[in-house]
């Protein structure tokens, strides 16, 4: 028999799915960068939010739309070219990276850092994490409705309250941004937006929305492109407004004297209450409750989908996200501090190499030699990697010298030099040859 349901319309479910990406890519770390970028550039804050733009949500946009962009229309399709093995372990450490070790645990720790501390100082963290990662259970814990509550409930809370803010600040502005010095706006734009590290968690979010378009009854690789594409392009928009915003707020603050020499942190809490009074702590705090509420439930429901893809279903959804909320809450409790200095290094070293898996996901249909893009992602992770151990002091100087390093991007060459070892390689195996005709 022929089905005559009418098929959903995909209008009303890519704003769903792009509000939902929206929240769960907008953690409580994007809300300190822009403003500082801004004060950093002041009244060429708009040439520095471009290079933050380009490198931050232009990034994870192109993260999130390689993983259907590329031949098998899957997350494996992006890692492969290293190795079916290699790509499934490269995606596991970079999920429990985002996941229960560093991300899950750093959105309680922070929230209670910038938002609860100040409102309730006799709440201690430990009790703050237990209901917040209650809350994050319950809802993670209903796969199907992941996306619609993101989606249409949080998330338009999270942006009301952000609007509030923006508008007040540019109707009755701080100050006029003022020139600052030694800096080069672009470049500080550039080097601000890659070290949000917000790409490396654009490929595996994705499996979230791919997950909802099956749900809502589309299973072509065509309909899961359109409206995963979709739905990026709207979390995409907001992105660049809410960070844009902010990061006028923040050039705002140049010439006033009160918020000189203010961290991220503390410049956000004060511009906050300068715009909204009394009010701004608890508005603040509303803010970071939502957006770190949005995106450790978007992540634990990622995780719980992949892990029980992977293990076939052997080891349950139910029983993934338990697991990983039980261990993010007991990180949680480590501080926020020490969350952040255990997760530089790990996530720099691990973000160069998913960077040129993503180029070469996107490149899939022109590239189709898996050695071009496993070998450049090869070389720039072992780039990355002694970058990451020279900053500890040991003797790697040399990295020092490779060009762009000043943009932290020295794996950037040696990625090229990589992809052409791979690609001459690649011409001379006869697989390779069979799979490019």
């Amino acid at each position: 028999m022929k089905d005559n349901s009418k098929p959903k319309a995909k209008g009303p479910i890519i704003v769903t799915m792009g509000l939902a990406l929206f929240a769960t890519q907008f953690g409580a770390g994007n809300l300190i960068f822009p403003p500082f970028l801004g004060q950093q550039t002041g009244s060429n804050w708009l040439v520095g939010f471009l290079g933050f733009f380009i490198m931050d949500v232009g990034l994870a946009a192109l993260a999130i739309y390689s993983v259907v962009a590329n031949r098998e229309g899957t997350v494996d399709g992006v890692t492969n070219k290293i190795g079916t093995i290699p790509g499934k372990v490269f995606v596991s450490i970079i999920l429990l990276l985002l996941g229960p070790i560093i991300c899950i645990p750093r959105t309680s720790a922070t929230t209670y850092e910038m938002g609860i501390k100040g409102l309730l100082p006799g709440v201690p963290l430990w009790a703050f994490s237990l209901a917040f990662f209650a809350v994050t259970a319950i809802l993670a814990l209903n796969p199907s409705g992941v996306v619609d509550v993101i989606g249409k409930f949080l998330t338009p809370l999270l942006l009301l309250v952000m609007v509030i803010l923006i508008i007040l600040g540019i109707v009755n502005p701080i100050g006029a941004p003022i020139g600052t010095k030694d800096l080069v706006p672009f470049q500080t734009g550039i080097v601000n937006g890659y070290q949000t590290l917000d790409g490396i968690g654009g490929v595996t979010v994705t499996i979230i929305l791919i997950v909802a378009a099956k749900k809502d009854g589309f299973t072509d690789k065509k309909d899961v492109k359109q409206l995963v594409a979709g739905a990026d392009i709207i979390s995409t928009v907001l992105l660049g407004l809410v960070y844009g915003g902010l990061t006028f707020l923040g050039a705002s603050t140049t010439s006033d004297s009160h918020f000189a020499g203010l961290a991220q942190a503390p410049l956000l809490i004060a511009i906050t209450n300068r715009l909204l009074g009394g009010w701004g702590v608890i508005a603040l705090a509303i803010i970071i409750l939502l957006a770190c509420l949005t995106t450790s439930i978007g992540l634990s429901s990622v995780i719980g989908d992949y892990f029980a893809g992977l293990s076939n279903g052997k080891v349950s959804y139910r029983t993934v996200i338990l697991v990983t909320i039980g261990f993010s809450f007991f990180m949680s409790n480590l501080g926020l501090d020490k969350i952040i200095a255990l997760a530089a290094p790990i996530l720099s070293a691990f973000y160069p190499p998913l960077i040129v898996l993503v180029i070469f996901a996107v490149l899939d249909k022109w590239i189709t030699s898996k050695y071009v893009g496993g070998v450049a992602a090869y070389t720039a992770f072992a780039t990355s990697l002694l970058s990451v151990l020279n900053g500890f002091g040991l003797p790697f100087g040399f990295i020092g010298n490779l060009p762009f390093t000043k943009l932290a991007l020295g794996w950037v060459v040696p990625a090229l030099v990589g992809a052409v070892v791979g690609g001459i390689y690649s011409a001379t195996r006869k697989d390779e040859l069979k799979l490019s005709n």
